[in-house]
């Protein structure tokens, strides 16, 4: 059997920790089952939302790095997941983000991927960064602009779409 452990980190109001099905699942699936997904492969019923999780959770056994389940500090509270990505046949390596519905506008997707980005650059040793955001979905375009990433280039990748590849900088830049 493979151990692994995957690292908790945190940021001024979250904490980055493992998926927890107990705690973090009910939440996740009805995320998951709204249109608000479609950028990030959904809608989803229950059974495919788990095995989307599970996907998340084995990313970091496989590449060593993955996507976090976000807790709010002040509430335990789970909020969604971000982290690093990168499954085969992906443009780059990147950060990806999604909030669940109800900690929407609170500034926790900023406030993540600013905390994954210094993960990345600093404890991983990464010499790139991007966003790969899918072309309409304005709010992480938004957020990719937000957060000071550049836009590299478009990519076709189908059957998803269009993605554009947006570049951060380095944290030590």
């Amino acid at each position: 059997m493979t151990t692994f452990s995957i690292p908790t980190i945190e940021s001024e109001r979250l904490i980055f920790r493992a998926f927890q099905q107990d705690r973090d699942f009910d939440a996740y699936a009805k995320f998951y089952a709204t249109d608000q997904t479609r950028y990030y492969g959904g809608p989803l019923d229950r059974s495919l939302a788990w095995r989307a999780a599970a996907a998340m959770m084995g990313h970091w056994i496989i590449r060593g790095f993955g996507t976090w389940a976000v807790e709010e500090k002040a509430t335990g509270d789970f909020c969604g997941m971000i982290g690093l990505w990168h499954p085969e046949g992906w443009p780059q390596r990147e950060i990806t983000w999604s909030v669940v519905t109800d900690k929407q506008g609170k500034g926790f997707a900023y406030e993540g991927a600013v905390r994954v980005r210094r993960y990345a650059y600093d404890t991983l040793g990464w010499d790139a960064v991007h966003s790969c955001v899918l072309d309409g979905n304005t709010a992480s375009i938004a957020l990719a602009e937000k957060l000071g990433a550049t836009l590299e280039r478009k990519e076709v990748k189908p059957p998803r779409g269009t993605f554009l590849i947006y570049r951060h900088a380095s944290t030590n830049a």
